[in-house]
Order: C-alpha cells, then sequence, then structure tokens
C-alpha cells in the first residue's frame, strides 16, 4: 500500500504554495508566459507532485531521490521569486509572503528527508 501523502504537512503545505503560485501569475505580463511564468508553474507543481510519486516507491532511495527532485524544485522557485520581485512583476509584500511560506516549506521537507533517512522512520511510514 502507498504511503499517503495527503497528511503529509509538507504535502498540503506546498499544493497551498501552488494555488497561490496560480493567482500570482495572472498579473505577470504576457511576454513572460514561455519563460518565468512557465518556469515557475513547472517548480511550484513540482514539489508536492514529487513528494505524493515518492510516497508510492517502495524503497527508500527512490522515496528520497523524488523528495530530492521535490527540495531542488524548491530551490528553484526561490530564484524565480527574486527575479520576479527584481523584475517588478510582484511587490514586496507579496514576495516576503510567498518566500516565507517557502521557506517553511524548505525546512520541513529538509527535516522530512533526514526523518526519511532514519531506517526507523521509513519502515513506521509504509
Amino acid at each position: 500500500m502507498a504511503r499517503n501523502y495527503q497528511n503529509l504537512e509538507v504535502f498540503n503545505l506546498s499544493y497551498q504554495l501552488v494555488l497561490d503560485i496560480y493567482k500570482i501569475l495572472e498579473k505577470f505580463p504576457e511576454h513572460e508566459s514561455n519563460n518565468i511564468i512557465s518556469q515557475m508553474k513547472r517548480a511550484a507543481t513540482s514539489i508536492p507532485l514529487n513528494i505524493a510519486e515518492g510516497c508510492t516507491r517502495y524503497s527508500k532511495k527512490s522515496f528520497l531521490q523524488f523528495l530530492g527532485y521535490s527540495y531542488g524544485s524548491a530551490r528553484e522557485l526561490e530564484v524565480l521569486l527574486m527575479l520576479s520581485k527584481d523584475l517588478g512583476y510582484i511587490g514586496i509584500i507579496e514576495y516576503n509572503k510567498l518566500f516565507s511560506d517557502l521557506d517553511k516549506i524548505n525546512k520541513k521537507l529538509f527535516t522530512f528527508i533526514r526523518k526519511v533517512e532514519s531506517e526507523k522512520f521509513f519502515n513506521w511510514f509504509k
């Protein structure tokens, strides 16, 4: 039986972040649709998607690989948020909120990765 990713706080936080990112992207200029908008959508959605996919894996190595992809996408999204702020596409208040939410996700994801690396936790989480 696959692990229930919907019970994971880090999944739920990252899922909400995707919804928030999509909302702010509606305000971005049209000429960014094939660049920053597209990349932000991919990076943001990759976080919960890889958590969910990782939960279907039965080897710890494979599970950790997908969590690593998720963590990498979160870091990619950090840079995209900074670019969006510096290019004037989002204001400082929006940036601070999104960056704070993403930072919380990064910390929880990093902690979760460390827990999964623990054999006891991995066996319990099955």
